[in-house]
């Protein structure tokens, strides 16, 4: 990919002051790479729903033993071996998946770089002298980001952030339990303790776009030299009218993976997650860097959506019918539960043809949606107003 007249003419100086340097000391030790120099990088950084979590998953299998009809990727033939998928972060919970977003964005950079981990919040993409915290044995990811953008020449970071702030996990699991245990709604609740967090959390993720700005302009970036693009959450669930299973009696709970009720269903699906996407839009025009709108992303292929099939001995696992979320194991019969509610190998290579198709576009917000009866390949882009 073309460098910019900026990126040229810094790597030059670069080189040429390295040069007079060697020479003038006599040394035989290579420079180290500048700023903007070396192989051109994309880094994703923030939390689960593009570390990669639930990339072990192809699909949904009510099958708990063996491969669970060929969704577990992490089957060696005779156990299961996470690290297969995760690699090393199999170990700390971060769970960079091979399929996890940035990875999928094949062919548009030298260097495909996942700083993410499960579980992030704002605090963990702060640099440590501003407050930021380490996580799971990692250094914040900003801190991290430092030596990449020396040594790498980085031309777009990814940002998604703020989900564990607001507290989606506590969320689902009130939803769930409402339903399984209590027979009580909790959107009503949930709604207002949402309300009570967002603002301060919107804050946070403006100070996150901050914090990396900042790591760049160290490096010696100016704002030019590259993109941020921050990204918002897809709904992992359907719309009432389009679960495949009846509200009353057990089958959204232990067939479907999806125990929540039509009014809450719709309040996640059509408030929820259009709540905090337009919230993050507005935080992305404040900062001056792109949105990726991802409401739709999984419209249709969502955990127990019509449109979709669970896998079993008859129905193979597919990118064009399967779900491409992972379900609620609550049992925890085929994983974690910190799987639970993400986008599986399926959603992640659509995302990682999302991001493909935004860095194509250098400017402009957009959303990014599924065609039904494609796999990634079928991911394509709106304009956003």
């Amino acid at each position: 990919m073309r460098s910019s007249p900026r990126r040229a003419v810094r790597g030059l100086l670069a080189l040429s002051l390295a040069a007079a340097a060697l020479t003038a000391a006599g040394a035989a030790s290579p420079a180290a790479a500048s700023p903007g120099s070396g192989p051109t990088a994309i880094v994703s950084m923030g939390d689960s729903y593009i570390s990669g979590e639930a990339g072990r998953w192809q699909g949904n299998s009510l099958t708990t033993s063996g491969s669970r009809n060929g969704t577990d990727r992490a089957w060696t033939g005779s156990t299961y071996d996470p690290s297969r998928v995760y690699g090393t972060t199999a170990a700390n919970g971060c769970h960079r998946s091979d399929s996890a977003e940035v990875r999928g964005a094949t062919g548009i950079a030298s260097a495909l770089i996942n700083l993410a981990c499960s579980g992030a919040t704002t605090q963990n993409v702060f640099r440590a002298a501003s407050g930021g915290l380490s996580y799971k044995g990692e250094a914040p990811q900003a801190d991290q980001l430092a030596p990449i953008a020396a040594s790498h020449d980085v031309e777009m970071i990814v940002l998604s952030i703020g989900g564990n702030d607001l507290g989606f996990a506590d969320i689902v699991t009130k939803c769930a339990t409402d339903y399984i245990v209590w027979y009580s709604y909790c959107h009503d609740d949930q709604q207002q303790v949402v309300d009570a967090k967002i603002d301060g959390v919107m804050a946070k993720v403006g100070k996150s776009v901050d914090e990396i700005r900042a790591v760049m302009t160290t490096a010696g970036y100016a704002a030019s030299d590259y993109r941020i693009v921050l990204q918002s959450y897809p709904s992992p669930i359907p719309r009432a009218a389009e679960n495949r299973y009846a509200e009353s009696g057990w089958s959204r709970t232990d067939t479907g993976g999806c125990p929540f009720w039509n009014r809450d269903s719709d309040w996640a699906r059509d408030s929820l997650v259009p709540q905090i996407a337009n919230r993050l839009k507005g935080v992305a025009s404040a900062k001056g860097v792109q949105f990726m709108d991802l409401r739709d992303m999984l419209q249709g292929r969502e955990v127990c959506a019509k449109a979709s099939k669970q896998v079993s001995s008859t129905v193979p696992a597919s990118a064009t019918s399967s779900e491409w979320a992972r379900w609620i194991d609550q049992n925890e019969t085929q994983g974690p539960l910190q799987e639970n509610m993400h986008p599986n190998y399926y959603g992640q290579l659509a995302l990682g043809r999302c991001l493909a198709l935004i860095h194509a576009r250098p400017s402009g917000d957009h959303s990014c949606r599924n065609t039904a009866g494609t796999g990634a390949s079928g991911m394509y882009l709106t304009t956003v107003s």
